[in-house]
């Protein structure tokens, strides 16, 4: 497998993630009930945010001349982890979308940790879409996280 195949492998993994993570915070937000309209807003904020990196990601497998990956992982790939979260959706209940949204959070740092750490050669600008990516995933994860920590404390 060429430096090229391999590193179009990595970003397509990425551009699964992103895409079960749009489909995660689709879900979550029909999940919640119509007084949750706080966290309705920042899960719409954060599946336009992962739309944005999918294109991102995508210009760059266009660009080392492969062909982006659609849809979401497959069973058995290690990213998949946002389809077992949006398995996991109960209804209403705002405690277990906010535990599991906190979950696909997790999975998709650590889909952009494993590509920064793949033995992948990288360009500079692709490395640096990758950490800019994933500090904005960071925030969005501490953004859940806090809402998650509000909600338990409410019912504490």
């Amino acid at each position: 497998m060429t430096t090229n195949e391999k590193l179009i492998a990595v970003l397509n993994d990425l551009i699964q993630i992103n895409n079960d993570r749009i489909a995660g915070y689709d879900k979550a937000i029909v999940s919640v009930g119509p007084e949750d309209m706080d966290i309705k807003t920042t899960f719409r904020k954060l599946g336009d945010q992962s739309e944005g990196y999918r294109i991102a990601l995508t210009d760059q497998v266009l660009k080392l001349g492969g062909n982006a990956a659609e849809g979401t992982t497959n069973l058995g790939k290690i990213y998949r982890a946002w389809m077992d979260v949006k398995d996991t959706f109960t209804g209403s209940d705002r405690q277990s979308v906010l535990d599991s949204c906190e979950g696909g959070e997790d999975a998709a740092l650590k889909a952009y940790r494993d590509a920064l750490n793949a033995e992948v050669e990288m360009t500079a600008d692709v490395r640096q879409l990758l950490n800019s990516q994933q500090a904005a995933l960071k925030e969005a994860h501490d953004t859940i996280k806090t809402f998650r920590d509000q909600q338990e404390a409410v019912h504490s």
